[in-house]
């Protein structure tokens, strides 16, 4: 029986053999491309060279390719684990031919791979063509259907038409796109699931588990333009993929993809782990439990390796609430301690030698995962808490459901997937109100939608070629002369006509010395002028390898073949300064904290540098001091800051240090500190893959200085710092504030910190002074509820207490409350104060005992808080409340005793 690894490497291997280059995965989170959360099929890395905004550098491609599919239309999330195909994270193997081979070859060699080398009986096989759709106007591809009787031996019989949904393939609304072909394969009649279904027959997109998607053949050969226009593409090109989940449990002969070694080896990990069996049994909730995890844990160590962190926003929102599904499940399983971090090895020692990242990255991805699982066992029983009170509520309903704004707060809040609410309702009882629910989440996803980047521009620039721009001035000088090609608008790439005062577009230059945004560093400002026209840039970007300048026309008017003269803004050795701190500042942390200081982001900026690193804990002050006078040392050292382009292989041989997750090409700017050429860059101390901007000399950048250390997740740190003019009217600014406090008080600048110490300590002692006579005033409050306690009502073995205490906070009365109820044993105890002729606070407790009779303290204070002009509330064992007319309290008092006796009579 073949590996997954072996039939991952196998289906590279074929492709190689017939001419592909193979492309390595590109990272799960998405480079450069604001309209994606994740990577979500193979084509993603591509989607430059479709849109023809760039040409490829090989002809054909081959790679397995890192998906996650959690959001959008994509979204299997929540049916993971119920069935035996659907994933969260997969392998997409691919082929691709750009502008090279067509559906013959496509169609020829997926057969060969799929009957003659991987031995699967070719009578299992269907094959599917686009049936055409009148309504868009395009044809049946009456190709694909011939293609497949001509260059394989399958029967036409088999090979069926389908409509859009599922042969043809649109990139969005407008761009590439084309007709499908896909490969399907029987798995024989005892693999349906629908039998029960009246009516049912088993057949290709019927929807039975009988019959499955093998691999899906893409021709992209039209160009959707704004009113669902088609025109053909002028280069053809081919985008295959098939899951190799499920090409590795046909090729097993297993049943589930889950029973596959792609999955298993996380699955007995888990077994080990909760002392538990799995069986493979869909109708199993724990094995269901056993496939989430197995799953979830794939997904979180690809994701949280590309850069994915938790948080309460975009991706990181994903990735935490697979965190938290997974946790959940795990519980389970019986495991209420994090454990999904001991996994982590498991999917390295696996998959490791496909994705080597994952490897170098293993020790921070445990250190994120560990610690996000921590914080949410707290936050689930929080949320376990919020539940119980939603359902009481429910039980009181007509309908006797959960709303759905319960239930969307439980999902959005505390993580809780619905399918959990839903079984915690059952358990009681209860439904929940899904339309609701699902009407939350649907405003949710508009929302979502809404706040991603425009991508409306590349969808203008669609079958484009752009213009390259030659940019290497950028790296030499500040000013250039060069000559209008054209300009970008909504309305795509232009070069007629002209642009006049007022247009706010993207112009493009033949050449330029304006540094592109790329790699943190933000994109150069500054002017394009000639006569009396000028063109304010504010900004920098490139698309493909077009340098695009977008600003404003503020004077006169341009026109393509115009000569110009381009001029970067001030800002630009601000930034050249702040670029070389930061390789500076990488050099230094791991220096001194090591090889786990991995760069995790940067922002180079002219205000301020910001580098984001890996590293398990908070560096102490005297770690950061090190650091700082490393960088330091190597400013007053002025040695020279010098770059070349090589290869990328001889680069990384030399050590040269790549940002992880970063597209480079076949050859890479290497920036070297300390050496003075090309033939000294052996001994530079510091080598990084890098195309930004830099000083000539390290003595330029001037000074250092960290303002800023912090946590942005868990094991990432963040550090802000200063250089050149912005470090100068920092180190002003301090200078000032110590002078002022020096005035203030009344000690030279040496003494100020001594000073503020001796004055922290007096009010430390003056704190403690203030709480000692605060416990005094306590014992006052205790002594008076133990008075009320000796005279208080008592109907059975429960006590009514209730009294107003004349000399105590809120925490003291709080405390009053627990010790009355620990000593009566079953009791209401509601007591009140008075501050002022303006101000009455209440505050209830009740015994559980009671709360088991209805009595709950939220609702006594709901009921008695308006007597006071106030309101409030809480949870049934302790409320407070308060108002503004503390002359009722009695009358307060009093309500309160007869809601409590009338309850307890009652009962």
């Amino acid at each position: 029986m073949l590996t997954a690894k072996q039939i991952r490497t196998g289906f590279i291997d074929f492709f190689k053999s017939k001419g592909h280059e193979f492309i390595p995965s590109s990272p799960i989170v998405p480079i450069d491309d604001q309209t994606l959360l994740f990577a979500n099929a193979g084509m993603n890395q591509f989607k430059d060279i479709f849109l023809g905004l760039t040409p490829p550098e090989y002809p054909r491609a081959a790679n397995s390719q890192k998906c996650l599919r959690v959001s959008g239309k994509h979204n299997d999330l929540e049916e993971v684990g119920k069935d035996t195909y659907h994933h969260t994270f997969f392998e997409m193997l691919g082929n691709w031919s750009f502008g090279d081979y067509f559906k013959a070859e496509a169609i020829e060699w997926a057969w060969e791979l799929l009957t003659d080398v991987w031995g699967i009986d070719p009578d299992r096989l269907w094959a599917t063509v686009f049936k055409g759709s009148d309504k868009d106007g395009i044809p049946r591809d009456d190709q694909a259907a011939e293609l497949w009787t001509k260059v394989t031996p399958i029967s036409p019989d088999r090979v069926l038409d389908f409509g859009k949904k599922d042969n043809f393939w649109e990139m969005g609304e407008t761009g590439p796109c084309g007709p499908c072909s896909e490969i399907h394969i029987d798995l024989g009649p005892d693999r349906c699931d629908m039998k029960d279904v009246p009516g049912h027959k088993c057949a290709v997109n019927a929807g039975c588990a009988r019959f499955i998607e093998l691999w899906n053949l893409v021709f992209i050969q039209y160009n959707r333009q704004p009113g669902n226009k088609l025109i053909p593409l002028s280069a053809k090109h081919v985008d295959t993929g098939a899951g190799l989940e499920r090409v590795v449990a046909v090729l097993q002969k297993k049943t589930s993809n889950y029973d596959t070694d792609l999955f298993m080896p996380v699955i007995e990990a888990t077994s080990r782990i909760a002392g538990r069996e799995y069986t493979s049994k869909l109708a199993n909730k724990t094995d269901n439990a056993f496939r989430v995890i197995a799953d979830h844990i794939r997904a979180l160590t690809f994701a949280v390796t590309d850069g994915a962190a938790p948080s309460n926003e975009g991706r990181g929102y994903v990735i935490r609430r697979i965190l938290r599904r997974a946790a959940r499940f795990g519980r389970e399983l019986g495991m209420h301690e994090p454990f999904l971090y001991k996994l982590v090895p498991v999917v390295v020692d696996y998959l490791g030698d496909a994705f080597p990242e994952i490897a170098a990255r293993a020790e921070h991805v445990s250190t994120v995962i560990e610690s996000e699982e921590t914080a949410f066992g707290r936050t689930l029983d929080r949320g376990i808490e919020i539940f119980a009170a939603a359902a009481e509520q429910a039980a009181k309903s007509s309908d006797a459901a959960v709303s759905g704004e319960d239930a969307f707060k439980l999902y959005d809040t505390y993580g809780f997937p619905l399918d959990l609410t839903q079984l915690m309702a059952q358990e009681r009882g209860l439904k929940v109100d899904t339309e609701k629910f699902n009407e939350l989440m649907a405003a949710q996803r508009q929302r979502a939608r809404a706040a991603q980047k425009d991508n409306s521009l590349l969808a203008a620039l669609a079958d484009t070629e752009l213009p390259v721009t030659e940019d290497l001035h950028k790296y030499h000088t500040d000013s250039c002369e060069g000559i209008i090609v054209g300009w970008i608008d909504k309305g795509g790439f232009s070069d007629t006509g002209r642009i006049r005062a007022g247009a706010e577009v993207g112009v493009v230059l033949d050449k330029t010395c304006f540094y592109a945004e790329a790699g943190g560093q933000v994109g150069d400002c500054g002017v394009i002028e000639t006569g009396d026209a000028r063109f304010v840039v504010e900004a920098t970007t490139r698309i493909a390898n077009c340098v695009v300048h977008r600003g404003k026309v503020t004077e006169g008017s341009f026109s393509p073949g115009q000569s110009v003269k381009a001029r970067v803004g001030k800002d630009r050795n601000s930034i050249k300064k702040n670029h070389t701190a930061t390789h500076l500042l990488q050099w230094a942390l791991q220096q001194r904290l090591g090889s786990a200081v991995a760069q995790q982001g940067s922002f180079v900026g002219p205000e301020y540098l910001r580098f984001d690193f890996t590293y398990p804990k908070a560096p102490t002050a005297d770690e950061l001091r090190d650091v700082e006078n490393l960088v330091r040392e190597q400013i007053l050292a002025d040695l020279p800051v010098t770059w070349t382009v090589m290869p990328k292989d001889q680069a990384e041989n030399l050590g040269a240090m790549a940002l992880f997750g970063e597209k480079y090409g076949s050859e890479v700017r290497v920036v070297c500190l300390g050496a003075e050429d090309d033939s000294e860059i052996a001994g530079a101390f510091s080598r990084e893959f890098c195309g930004g901007t830099h000083v000539d000399r390290l003595g330029a950048i001037g000074g250092f200085k960290i303002i800023r250390e912090e946590s942005i997740s868990a094991g990432v740190r963040r550090i802000t710092a200063l250089t050149g003019t912005a470090l100068n009217d920092y180190l002003e600014k301090a200078s000032n504030i110590v002078d002022e406090l020096s005035a203030m008080l009344k000690v030279p600048a040496e003494a100020v910190c001594e000073r503020v110490g001796k004055l922290l300590q007096d009010n430390k002692k003056l704190a403690k002074d203030l709480k000692s006579a605060a416990r005094s005033s306590g014992s006052d409050a205790m002594t008076q509820a133990g008075q009320l306690l000796d005279n208080c009502e008592k109907i059975g073995d429960a006590r009514i207490i209730t009294g107003q205490l004349l000399t105590a906070s809120a925490e003291q009365a709080r405390e009053a409350i627990d010790m009355l109820k620990k000593k009566a044993k079953s009791a209401v105890v509601v007591l009140a104060m008075a501050e002022g002729d303006d101000k009455a606070t209440l505050l209830a407790g009740v015994t559980d005992d009671l709360i088991k009779k209805g009595l709950k303290a939220g609702d006594i204070v709901k009921e008695i808080a308006p007597i006071v002009e106030g309101g409030g509330g809480g949870r049934p064992q302790m409320a407070q409340a308060g108002g503004k007319n503390p002359a009722k309290i009695g009358d307060a008092l009093a309500r309160a005793a007869e809601l409590v006796k009338a309850k307890l009579a009652g009962a």
